[in-house]
């Protein structure tokens, strides 16, 4: 076993002073002399023609500088289609889609010149769902689909509402259900979720008087803001600077570019001043990108012996009235579409589907808890017409080295976690109570469900990170990083990759904190549970080029051979003998000679990491290489049952990871606690609930029901260690892990306690009283 000086260390994260005390800075806290506002007016309606727009009382009210609308900048925009104007051209497609901006010297009178405002609606036929969305004659929400223009990958169906779709075929469909025994088929539905972060989306821009654009955001890529301002508004890409300080949280909401336009289409038409655009709880609800839903139908077939033969899935993805990153999401679940399960024949349609509902972007998994929620409730079901233990099921069935994936990747023991391990581990937490039903007193039961999960990153082909490390005349280092501090700790992690490489203590590191994309080097975004992965590579790669400097200029000062030498502690010395050595700090700066001559110079370290070996996916078989890894996982609930009133208590939640290796095991206990706690609000509580028009009638914390601290159960964390040759150290991605698996634990725990299948979120006390009342019925 290695031993390690900082991995595996649980060090104090480096912002943790400095958040306790209140003293960090976010978006909003910021002002300047001179600012003005901007204040959205947004649809009422989720689709509506607009046969015109008044603005011109707005303009007269004193203090409004200018009234914008989407006419002004006729554009699209998209992640990967270019699908979604700036503001609504001619039609709204959802409630609290932007219509006008108005910049004024207040906030008071922003809003008060969006009242103003008249707009002229036509009512048009609203698409509530999935379903709706694909009836034969349904109505279109983009009626001009076939023109718009794809940036990435994009396979939509022109004249329907079909953004995307994607197709798996893998192995002999027709051998393996010959071979099935036992068939189950069931369909499953998942809410439309708001990502509820503490920090709402916040921007604000000027524009100097030679072009330079100035932006900070509340972003997690604002790398990607300073491309598609270049690529949008056609400037000098030397001349966008784009800053993100601390990020309030995100989970994957403040990926999206959206008020970053707005914001520098309110500094141009007001002469470069600086705008500042916050949203409210309530528009960032609705205006802002929130989280996908899904319906989906899963069919699987096994041995009586409980071996899996096939699968036949078809996922229906809500993406709402743009594509953003549902397109992405669509492909993530179905290359990852059967579960960490070894089926050799299996039949994947997964589609990206328009409705009117406020459109979807990233949210914490990315497609994964979604489609992980149908096929665990599903492996339950089989289970128990196999009338086999849970755990032991699956642990059956695991994906394994030398397995596929469902893409037909060849798995090896680098790229794929010790799943069995997992099961293993928590069958020892669990003490055999999984799927039990034990009886507390006369009106209450306890019981325990679990589901198992896996995850891949998505990324471009070509996704990169960087990082550069810089000396201090005492010998100290600074790293300095692009990637963005959510709330997950990441700044931390990457201290401790970068002293454990240059074996220095971790209050030698300094980490730059706010992200500056004309000084931080670049990296593709804060998303995917990549950062440790990919920066930390790139920070292990800057780490070696400066040690590799160090012993260059130290190698003529004690007249040896740079391979002889090592660095530690501060100290450039001969491996065989330590009592032979310079200092670091007397040659990170240059080393000086007693006569005044100088060799050498500022020691600079940089470092890059681009992915590797990943392709696109064939369209008609889906095969292809998607990912670099799959993170593993195996997760469970126990719940106390009330059987006269369908109410419960969620009384612990477990959870299982391989996390290849461990860099700060609180940093990694808590970021695993919340997102379980996330999974679990998702799964007894959150949805948007949609009227027949299509209005969202929980567009606030009032009525949106989020899990509270009294809420939260115990939860037990534990984790195995499989290390991935190619990570930092042998760590794997595991930010976004803790809430994949969670929705399917709980409904599996209720389905046992309730003696009913509940297959559709979330699972109110109504929600259950309504499927048992079905039971009674038939």
């Amino acid at each position: 076993m290695e031993n390690y000086q900082s991995i595996g260390q649980n060090y104090h994260r480096k912002d943790a002073y400095d958040k306790v005390c209140g003293i960090v800075k976010y978006t909003a806290d910021y002002t300047v002399p001179g600012l003005l506002y901007a204040k959205l007016l947004t649809s009422p309606f989720a689709h509506a023609k607009i046969n015109s727009i008044d603005i011109t009382e707005a303009l007269k009210l004193p203090g409004v500088k200018a009234v914008l609308t989407g006419e002004h900048y006729p554009f699209l925009t998209g992640s990967l289609l270019k699908d979604r104007p700036v503001m609504a051209v001619k039609k709204v497609r959802y409630m609290g889609e932007p219509i006008a901006v108005v910049v004024a010297e207040s906030e008071l009178i922003a809003s008060e010149a969006v009242k103003v405002i008249h707009v002229d609606y036509e009512m048009l036929p609203v698409v509530n769902s999935v379903a709706d969305a694909l009836k034969e004659g349904a109505t279109l929400i983009h009626e001009h689909l076939s023109s718009y223009a794809r940036v990435k990958e994009a396979n939509f169906k022109p004249m329907t509402n079909i953004a995307n779709h994607v197709k798996i075929r893998k192995g002999n469909m027709d051998k393996g259900w010959n071979s099935s025994e036992i068939i189950v088929e069931e369909t499953f539905s998942y809410p439309r979720c708001d990502h509820a972060a503490l920090e709402t989306r916040c921007v604000r821009s000027s524009i100097f008087p030679d072009g330079q654009v100035n932006i900070y955001s509340t972003s997690q890529s604002p790398f990607v803001i300073k491309k598609l301002i270049h690529r949008y508004f056609n400037v000098d890409p030397g001349k966008i600077i784009v800053h993100t300080p601390f990020v309030g949280g995100s989970f994957g909401g403040k990926a999206a570019v959206q008020m970053e336009f707005l914001a520098f289409m309110a500094s141009k038409d007001v002469g470069g001043k600086e705008v500042k655009l916050e949203l409210s709880r309530e528009e960032d609800m609705l205006s802002a990108p929130g989280h996908i839903g899904l319906e989906a139908k899963v069919k699987f077939g096994c041995t009586k012996e409980g071996i899996l033969q096939a699968a036949e899935i078809t996922f229906l993805f809500d993406t709402g009235a743009y594509s953003d990153q549902g397109l992405a999401m669509t492909k993530a679940a179905a290359a990852n579409c059967t579960g960490p399960y070894n089926i050799e024949n299996v039949f994947c349609d997964s589609y990206c589907v328009y409705t009117n509902h406020p459109y979807a972007t990233s949210f914490r998994g990315f497609g994964h808890s979604e489609f992980t929620f149908a096929i665990e409730r599903l492996m339950d079901i089989l289970a128990k017409k196999l009338n086999m233990d849970p755990l032991e099921f699956r642990l059956k069935n695991t994906i394994r080295p030398k397995n596929t994936t469902p893409t037909q990747t060849v798995l090896n023991d680098n790229n794929i976690g010790d799943l069995s391990k997992c099961i293993l581990r928590l069958k020892e937490l669990l003490k055999e109570n999984e799927g039990k039903r034990l009886e507390v007193n006369s009106r209450k039961v306890r019981a325990t469900g679990v589901a198992v999960f896996w995850k891949s990153p998505t990324s471009p082909p070509n996704a990169t990170s960087s990082a550069i490390v810089t000396f201090n005349h005492d010998g100290s280092v600074n790293l300095n990083i692009g990637a963005v501090e959510l709330g997950q700790g990441v700044k931390t992690i990457l201290a401790q990759i970068l002293a454990e490489r240059l074996k220095v203590e971790i209050n030698q590191v300094n980490v730059t904190n706010e992200v500056n994309t004309q000084t931080n080097p670049e990296h593709w975004k804060t998303v995917a549970s990549t950062a440790t992965f990919m920066v930390g590579n790139a920070v292990i790669e800057a780490a070696d080029d400066a040690i590799n400097q160090i012993r260059e200029i130290a190698s003529i000062l004690l007249r040896c051979s740079p391979a002889e030498l090592d660095v530690a502690k501060g100290k450039v010395f001969l491996e065989r003998n330590p009592n032979v050595y310079v200092d670091v700090k007397d040659v990170a700066s240059g080393l000086k000679y007693s006569n005044g001559n100088a060799i050498g110079g500022h020691v600079i370290g940089s470092g890059t990491y681009i992915m590797r070996n990943l392709t696109l996916l064939d369209p008609n078989t889906g095969k292809g290489t998607v990912a670099p890894t799959w993170t593993v996982g195996a997760q469970a609930v126990e719940v106390e049952f009330d059987t006269s009133d369908y109410s419960y208590q969620i009384v612990r939640a477990y959870s299982v990871m391989d996390a290849g290796k461990v860099i700060n095991y609180k940093t990694a206990q808590g970021v695993t606690m919340g997102g379980m706690c996330m999974g679990l609000g998702i799964a007894s509580r959150e949805g948007f609930s949609f009227s027949e028009s299509g209005i969202v009638e929980n567009p606030n914390l009032r009525s949106y029901k989020l899990m509270r601290f009294g809420d939260a159960p115990e939860y037990l964390v534990d984790f195995v260690e499989t290390p991935q040759t190619d990570g930092p150290f042998g760590a794997r991605g595991l930010g976004e892990h803790g809430v994949i698996g969670m929705p399917a634990a709980l409904a599996n725990s209720l389905s046992i306690a309730a003696e009913v299948e509940l297959n559709h979120l979330p699972l109110l006390p109504e929600t259950i009283w309504k499927e048992k009342n079905k039971v009674g019925e038939s």
